[in-house]
């Protein structure tokens, strides 16, 4: 196995729904072991390369490939065994405790011969762990709120414990201390050698989090790499219409995209009045 065969990759992808064509030719490249992040506007295809990549969708031309294998040719377990997955929404069954479903992430190493065991529950309790979800096992999951349940699907996608894990808008219904804790987490993982991609809405997570970025547009990548180096106002115009400064965060290195907008002036019957 070469190098350029290790790690997913998109080679030539045509993907569409119905007659509709969402993206033709895709090249993309996922470094192993990194973190790797999908950013671009509304409707460009993040979330159908990650389906792809994912395969819960199957291109028209092109492929897939795993360590050099197309991941049409592979079971379901064998994948599930290596890829993870965050899908955008999840539903859980009625009256399912939090543990309960997070368990299920452990079905991909279940069979006949192995049934549930202690490195499962191990595995469980380390995936609540991390998301802080503990105390919370015995709850029933639709009594949680929006915020806690993305957590559940967070953790039930770490309990799987695959080498890869692909995440969509991971960060949603999140406060903001529980979006850092997660790209902390993510983090983390991929320090600890896992490799992962996830799509994301904000540009300047993306930036500080990321090995590597990848931009989309129009179901085209018109950009890729270390986010230090294509963050720049002239991206960032062309991809989302937006003009900004960019500057650099002191403490991280990276970018940090400041939108320039309007100057305002008051309203008039908002105009300060002194007595």
């Amino acid at each position: 196995m070469t190098r350029d065969d290790v790690g997913l990759r998109a080679a030539g992808l045509t993907l569409r729904y119905d007659e509709r064509v969402v993206s033709e030719g895709l090249e993309v490249n996922v470094p192993q072991g990194g973190l790797t992040v999908i950013v671009g506007p509304n409707a460009c295809g993040k979330s159908t390369l990650l389906r792809a990549l994912a395969r819960l969708m199957t291109p028209s031309a092109g492929s897939v490939l795993l360590d050099g294998t197309d991941i049409a040719t592979l079971k379901s377990k064998v994948l599930a065994r290596r890829i993870g997955l965050l899908p955008q929404t999840s539903i859980a069954p009625d009256g399912i405790t939090v543990a309960e479903l997070i368990a299920r992430g452990r079905h991909p190493h279940q069979s006949v011969w192995r049934q549930w065991s202690q490195s499962d529950e191990v595995a469980v309790n380390d995936a609540m762990s991390a998301t802080a979800l503990t105390d919370l096992a015995g709850r029933p999951v639709d009594e949680l709120s929006g915020g806690q349940r993305q957590r559940v699907w967070i953790a039930l996608a770490l309990a799987q414990q695959t080498p890869m894990l692909l995440l969509d808008e991971p960060t949603t219904f999140l406060d903001i201390a529980h979006q850092i804790d997660l790209m902390e987490l993510l983090t983390d993982l991929h320090l600890a050698g896992r490799t992962l991609v996830a799509v994301l809405h904000d540009l300047n997570q993306a930036a500080r989090y990321a090995t590597h970025l990848i931009a989309m547009k129009d179901g085209r990548v018109i950009a890729s790499g270390d986010p230090r180096e294509i963050v720049t106002v002239e991206l960032v115009k062309e991809c989302f219409g937006l003009s900004c400064h960019i500057i650099t965060d002191t403490e991280s290195g990276a970018p940090v995209v400041i939108p320039t907008g309007r100057l305002r002036t008051p309203f008039p019957d908002q105009t300060p009045t002194r007595n």
